[in-house]
């Protein structure tokens, strides 16, 4: 083979090697760019809240650094891929690569982005430290919903969270059987939810909203389907909330809620489940005193309607397999009269 052929060869090679991977990371970028368009309840991208702004301007920060010393490394391998060969004793084709080029763009630059990644983000982490804060909320995960206290009101709720916009909330995390991982996107980052051990955290919403939660850490079977809501009211409003929840339930003013009541008892879901006023005092299962005014079931899986809390509670391996809930073995009569009874508990 002719000694230029032979050192073409490669050269083409590379060519057609950068020819083919460029579309292809074009392409994939255009294929991801629909999901940044639709849906921003969940969008770490498009923070509501002070913590969530400045995670979201780290992570800009980085993108466009880090874009930058890409397309500075792309353009240097583009220059060595296409730029005109030199044949051995030709010039200065044996004369080995300078030392000051290594150095500079193997040793000083990269250490220079890293020493301003390093100080960017030390300077984000003590901004993020939790301040004061007049609201605290214990949040508890289970396999696979989230228990919410609020202690200094007495109030037990599940799967929703309701804080005051504009306020930083103080939150103290645990979890009653595995690790669970607490995240509110456009409220703040993320925090481990630990068995035996309370981590203290804290979110804070620029404006009244719904924003979504999801458990971000792999907790089993139903992982995906462990999320939760956060309503920031405002403060008058809020208040207004907290008055009213920490009502006991309201007591059954029709035959069908009495009936319904009673079947409820009867059935042995007190025995998991607690309504505050009654003798339902259950602690394995959600808390259901205020269950009719739940925008959802299911940890925020579900309308919370007729059809869906009946069929819920005659069997929820159904809807959410592997879920503590066993199936019921209610007739038509006794489902409807505790469907009716549970939805008038508002």
């Amino acid at each position: 083979m002719p000694k230029r052929l032979a050192n073409t060869i490669p050269h083409a090679t590379s060519v057609l090697i950068s020819l083919t991977l460029l579309p292809l990371l074009l392409l994939s970028l255009l294929l991801l760019l629909p999901g940044c368009a639709e849906e921003r309840q969940q969008s770490a991208l498009h923070p509501e809240g002070e913590p969530a702004q400045i995670i979201a301007g780290l992570w800009w920060f980085m993108f466009y650094l880090l874009g930058a010393v890409f397309i500075i490394v792309m353009g240097v391998a583009a220059w060595a891929v296409f730029r005109p060969r030199i044949e051995p004793g030709e010039g200065d084709a044996d004369e080995p690569v300078g030392d000051r080029f290594i150095i500079v763009s193997g040793i000083a630059l990269p250490s220079i982005v890293l020493v301003v990644l390093l100080v960017y983000s030390l300077t984000v982490t003590v901004s993020l430290r939790q301040p004061d804060s007049a609201v605290t909320i214990e949040v508890i995960g289970h396999l696979w919903w989230w228990e919410v206290r609020y202690p200094d009101h007495g109030i037990i709720t599940a799967n929703e969270l309701h804080i005051p916009a504009g306020e930083p909330v103080h939150l103290k995390l645990s979890s009653a059987d595995v690790v669970h991982s607490f995240w509110v996107p456009q409220l703040h980052g993320k925090m481990d939810m630990l068995p035996d051990h309370v981590n203290t955290f804290w979110i804070q919403a620029g404006r009244p909203g719904t924003y979504r939660g999801q458990c971000a850490e792999y907790c089993g079977e139903q992982h995906a389907r462990m999320s939760f809501h956060v309503v920031a009211l405002e403060r008058d409003e809020f208040d207004q909330w907290l008055a009213r929840r920490a009502q006991p339930a309201r007591e059954p003013t029709t035959d069908v809620h009495r009936s319904g009541q009673r079947a409820f008892m009867e059935a042995g879901c007190n025995t998991c489940h607690a309504i505050s006023g009654t003798e339902a005092h259950g602690r394995a299962g959600p808390d259901l005193t205020h269950m009719g005014s739940r925008p959802s079931i299911g940890a925020g899986q579900w309308p919370n309607n007729y059809a869906n809390l009946a069929g819920w509670i005659a069997n929820p391996q159904s809807l959410k397999p592997g879920n503590h809930m066993p199936r019921s073995y209610l007739d038509a009569d006794e489902l409807h009269e505790i469907t009716t009874y549970l939805l008038s508990l508002e």
